[in-house]
């Protein structure tokens, strides 16, 4: 009950004017940072970071997690309309947002997204509300084997989905961890992989590169490609009869990868160094792992949709715990609101919550409030999203162009990133052509740079003996059941091949 007080006093703390105010404008710029390729929820606070210091630090705090709740809404309206993640937490949902959109339901696609990420948002809250201190303590537990076994157990969900493809969905992931080892390496410091020693590689190969290349470059081509630029992408009415009906079915079609987003998401955003990109990839594979319909996902899938857009959010609240009670970044973007915090004079750490209480609980306080408002906002803002669909895609696809070579030099404003987005997207053209499946790639370059300092690490700890990696209580089911995933589909090949035998 003093918990529930407390948090009471914080959501009145959040509804004074000045805090209201902040939170309406933060949640409404972050929507559109989100939106806008290149940028997403690091760059936004980081650019907007020095305006804080004319506010107290309370109301500084809970503008710039306005703004980072803003974000991880927007980053599904350029995923949907354009094809193109917003941010790197929005990789996922592209994968059935864009085939909604293609088919005409780019509005069921922004609804579920949008209440998706509400239920996201909420369940984290309580889960922070209630068990912070003891959801802190057991994050501290995950050491390099259990966050390595985290990692491949995403790896395994891919593997053990892909049906036929399986010898292409490892190519993939292959492709994508070469891809990630770009660059410096993370332990010894020596250059890896340094095509014709050009000196922009050895900064690696950004996320956001690669994702603007293939889902904004590489989308578009295969549109035209498919489609001879004969193509409409929007419901020509918007009403407000038409958007109950899309939450119906998104409520009905997407709750099952809502809920599964909900709690993966705040679970794995707790991790320091993991995020919301992860969090999103994995609640998408484990979605499609329990889904009854499975070969529905990638062609316009609700739930497909639901779960990374669920994650997203819900790790974003979990990301602040660490920050709040150890002092540890649980992302990028909790990085910066790390240094904003001691700038601010602020200690986080496990005293924060005893010594500056109002200033903690008016942030708890303004999560639940910033998450209303993300929602009434971005529902708000559908018609219009949907609007900028009508447009034939003879004029849509090089505005895509533009904003991908725009979001793409904003990132590093680097002429090197350029060439590798317009290359990478005509290797993502080519690899649909062959029927090689993107996402494991995408998912292999966000987590190959946790993966391989993990197993390193972990290795060194237990003197190269892998047997580490069972022998600890969490690394050990976490493990087993990823080598089962990865031995699924050989499994159901021996089971296929049973009867022909006996004849």
């Amino acid at each position: 009950m003093e918990v529930l007080g407390f948090l009471i006093d914080g959501i009145f703390l959040a509804l004074e004017p000045i805090n209201l105010m902040l939170i309406v404008i933060g949640v409404t710029v972050g929507l559109f940072i989100g939106a806008m390729p290149g940028l997403g929820s690091v760059n936004g606070v980081a650019i907007l970071l020095p305006i804080t210091f004319l506010v107290p630090p309370g109301s500084a705090i809970i503008f710039l997690a306005a703004i980072y709740y803003g974000a991880m809404y927007g980053g599904a309206i350029s995923s949907v309309t354009m094809g193109i993640p917003g941010a790197s937490t929005a990789v996922a949902t592209t994968f059935d947002g864009r085939p909604l959109a293609l088919q005409g339901r780019a509005s069921l696609a922004l609804v579920t997204a949008a209440l998706a990420s509400f239920v996201g948002g909420t369940v984290a809250n309580i889960f922070f509300t209630a068990f912070a201190p003891v959801l802190a303590s057991a994050a501290l537990s995950f050491g390099p084997p259990e966050i390595f076994a985290l990692m491949l157990l995403a790896f395994a969900t891919f593997v053990g989905l892909s049906g036929d493809d399986v010898p292409k969905t490892i190519f993939s992931i292959c492709l994508g961890l070469v891809l990630a080892t770009v660059g410096f390496d993370t332990i010894s410091g020596a250059p890896r992989l340094v095509l014709f020693e050009i000196d922009g590689f050895l900064r690696g190969i950004g996320f956001i590169v690669l994702a603007i290349g293939v889902y904004g470059i590489g989308e578009m081509l295969w549109t035209i490609e498919q489609t001879r630029g004969e193509i409409t992408t929007s419901n020509p009415k918007m009403t407000l009869k038409g958007m109950a009906a899309d939450a119906k079915e998104a409520t009905k079609r997407g709750w099952k990868g809502t809920w599964i987003g909900s709690f993966i998401g705040f679970f794995v955003g707790i991790l320091p160094a993991a995020g919301a990109t992860p969090g999103s990839l994995m609640s998408y594979g484990v979605a499609k792992m329990v889904s009854r319909n499975p070969e529905e996902y990638g062609r316009g899938s609700p739930d497909g949709v639901a779960a990374p857009e669920a994650a997203n959010n819900s790790a974003s609240t979990g990301s602040m715990l660490p920050m709040l009670t150890l002092g540890i970044p649980g992302s990028p973007t909790t990085a910066i609101l790390l240094g904003g915090m001691v700038i601010w004079g602020l200690v986080p750490g496990p005293r924060l919550f005893v010594d500056e209480s109002e200033f903690v609980w008016g942030l708890i306080g303004s999560f639940y409030i910033s998450n209303v408002a993300a929602l009434i906002i971005n529902l708000a803002f559908i018609p219009l999203f949907v609007w900028m669909l009508r447009m034939p895609f003879t004029i849509l696809a090089p505005l895509i162009f533009v904003l991908s070579i725009i979001g793409g030099y904003a990132a590093s404003r680097s002429m090197h990133d350029l060439w590798l987005i317009v290359i990478f997207g005509l290797a993502a053209f080519f690899l649909r052509k062959f029927d090689y499946p993107l996402a494991p790639a995408v998912l292999a370059i966000v987590l190959g740079p946790i993966a391989e300092p993990t197993l390193r690490q972990s290795l060194l700890l237990s003197s190269g003996d892998p047997s580490i990696f069972f022998t600890r209580p969490i690394a050990g089911p976490i493990t087993v059941i990823a080598i089962i995933l990865i031995l699924l589909p050989a499994l159901k090949y021996v089971r296929r091949k049973k009867p022909v035998a006996k004849s």
